[in-house]
């Protein structure tokens, strides 16, 4: 049997994006994400719908964005673009169900990750259409591995990644209770890589530059969610082993904006390592399964963190270009001299903002971070709803026989409240479970005392509507890193200093593939100081208005005065020094403007305390 979760997603058709959240999801419909299909020959003209290029996981990456995205944003165009590579995908499925588009004399060197990958976007597409071929599709698909790693087991890819096949598994179980489903998920855990074992015998507490199936950053973020996905098939528990692993990565490797670090694989805690696009966007979504299978608001407090900051600051304003790698002190974006880059195993492009720097796999994989999220914001439960993230959306629902329609009213994380509006056709019992962040010191529900870090549930007989507001307090608070270095956070914003920057185009054509405006590269120079320390003086915080793009220095709708001086600290070969030479202010202090990290493009946030000379 099928152990069932705490929580379950609703899907494309009962949710949508309201608010700033709706016009995050509008930019992105009309920058890469939207348009990739377009300009890039690995989408356009892949093996995948009968091309010659790439035909492994770039159109399932790419699909298992932009999907979401067109049914949360109903544009009819891009269901039909959608559909169009379901379409050819299903038209190519061969007869004895192998799916991926290669040869047979090609299927025993094929990596099967592509068809664990297919396999949640076939999932995905049914949930947002019910169209009525998939589950024969994905029935016959699956039918096909299970024989196939009998006699040719996984390795590379789908070896690290074989907890990611359990989510179609799943689906297709609980439209058909085969049991032969269920060994499968057995056979692919112990042909998969063990990562209890791995993190109970840690050897990758310091970064190394080497490149790692284990310590791939990820594989990392992707496994966080493996062993609970398996525990609805063995009983375990689903939280134990993801909290260590967690507790162990952010002690060893995390970064300040609350993700931990990876270029490509594990880098340790130095505000100039990066992390990769890619892992943020996977941490992302094994939190909303951790949340789901967990029901423990942990989990929606980290994917908030990552959702808020580590996934805007990764991606241009106008969502046109995005890096591999982050870096929590960025102060210039350009291609490293030869021999002078700080990554691991990364390319010396790594962290310029283009349509495929270093390598082309997080040009695909971003966008499935927005509309995964909007798909998270409400769950249902087996007694009602229940939010796993505040976000402004709308969800219409069935419970107890009854329309209930259950709108989050906010502009949060850019201010410290929300409204849930709850309507009902006719009377109904059900319990709506609300989010109070752990990062909230003190939290009030219609004037109600409520606990932060766990949910507030309200549970009663709905008539007509009702209208629910929270009001929570946060304060600015400076915490000290690895480094030495202070951060600055405020409840689930980590800010920075912006630094005045110069966009330059870069538009040439490499291995067959334009870079031309508005899908060209870009190198980010630095045009204003940003060498400072802070004083400890308390932060004043200031409100704006929630603009067009509200992730955009320009368009920061908060940010914090803060008293800063500058300190003597060296700038190297396109990036600045791990440390400050001196933690001494070198000139008077003067009030600076720290905006959200996830609005910056050129930044610094870990900074000294300075000393006064």
């Amino acid at each position: 049997m099928l152990a069932k979760q705490k929580r379950e997603f609703l899907t494309a058709r009962e949710v949508k994006p309201t608010g700033w959240l709706r016009r995050q999801l509008e930019i992105q419909a009309a920058g890469l994400s939207g348009n990739l299909d377009k300009v890039w020959p690995d989408v356009r003209d892949s093996r995948w719908i009968g091309g010659d290029r790439e035909g492994w996981e770039r159109v399932p990456y790419w699909l298992d964005g932009f999907i979401p995205l067109a049914w949360l944003l109903d544009d009819k165009d891009m269901q039909a673009r959608a559909t169009r590579y379901i379409d050819a995908i299903l038209e190519r499925q061969q007869a004895d169900g192998w799916i991926c588009p290669c040869t047979k004399d090609e299927r025993a060197d094929y990596d099967m990750w592509a068809l664990m990958l297919i396999g949640k976007v076939l999932a995905l597409y049914g949930d947002c259409t019910g169209d009525p071929r998939i589950e024969g599709a994905l029935y016959r698909a699956l039918r096909q591995f299970e024989e196939h790693i009998s006699g040719l087991t996984l390795f590379d890819w789908g070896s690290a990644r074989w907890f990611e096949c359990l989510i179609p598994i799943y689906w297709l179980y609980e439209r058909r209770p085969e049991k032969w489903l269920l060994d499968l998920a057995v056979r692919l855990q112990a042909q998969g890589v063990d990562y209890e074992s791995l993190y109970r015998n840690w050897i990758y507490d310091k970064p190394a530059r080497r490149w790692d199936y284990l310590s791939h950053v990820v594989n990392t973020a992707m496994m966080l969610k493996g062993s609970a996905l398996m525990s609805r098939v063995d009983g375990r528990d689903p939280d134990a082993f993801a909290e260590a692993a967690w507790q162990t990565l952010m002690r060893d490797h995390g970064m300040a904006c609350g993700h931990f670090s990876g270029d490509e694989c594990l880098a340790g805690t130095s505000p100039i390592r990066g992390s990769e696009l890619c892992s943020v966007v996977e941490a992302m979504y094994s939190y909303e399964w951790l949340a789901a299978l967990t029901g423990k608001d942990k989990w929606c407090d980290r994917l908030e963190d990552a959702a808020f900051n580590a996934l805007p600051a990764a991606i241009s304003p106008d969502m046109w270009s995005h890096q591999y790698d982050q870096m929590p002190n960025q102060v210039q974006c350009s291609r490293f001299p030869e021999g002078e880059k700080p990554f691991g195993t990364n390319g010396n492009d790594a962290n310029i903002f283009g349509l495929e720097p270093n390598y082309g796999c997080c040009t695909a994989n971003f966008n499935q971070g927005w509309p995964k999220l909007a798909l998270s914001a409400l769950m249902r439960t087996e007694e009602g709803l229940a939010m796993s993230a505040i976000a402004p959306v709308r969800a219409n629902v069935v419970i107890g026989g009854s329309k209930v329609e259950c709108e989050i009213e906010t502009n949060y994380p850019f201010e410290d409240g929300y409204r849930v509006r709850v309507r009902v056709d006719r009377p109904v019992t059900f319990a709506l479970d609300l989010r109070i962040p752990g990062f909230a010191e003190s939290a009030r529900v219609d004037g109600a005392a409520a606990q932060p870090g766990a949910p507030f549930r309200v549970e009663k007989e709905w008539q007509g509507e009702t209208v629910l507001t929270v009001e929570m307090a946060f304060s600015a608070r400076y915490e000290q890193r690895p480094s030495g270095m202070f951060c600055l956070r405020r409840g689930p914003l980590l800010y920075s200093l912006p630094i005045k920057e110069r966009w330059n185009r870069v538009e040439y054509t490499q291995n067959g593939v334009d870079r031309k405006f508005p899908y060209c590269d870009y190198e980010i120079l630095p045009m204003s100081p940003w060498n400072y320390g802070f004083t400890g003086k308390e932060p004043v915080l200031v409100r704006g208005e929630v603009g067009e793009v509200p992730f955009s220095p320009e368009g920061a709708p908060v940010w914090l005065e803060v008293e800063m001086a500058q300190v003597e600290w060296a700038m190297g070969r396109g990036a600045c020094e791990e440390l400050p030479r001196s933690d001494k202010a070198i000139a008077p202090p003067e009030m600076m403007r720290l905006i959200p990290y996830g609005c910056t493009n050129l930044r610094m946030t870990e900074m000294p305390m300075t000393m006064r000379s």
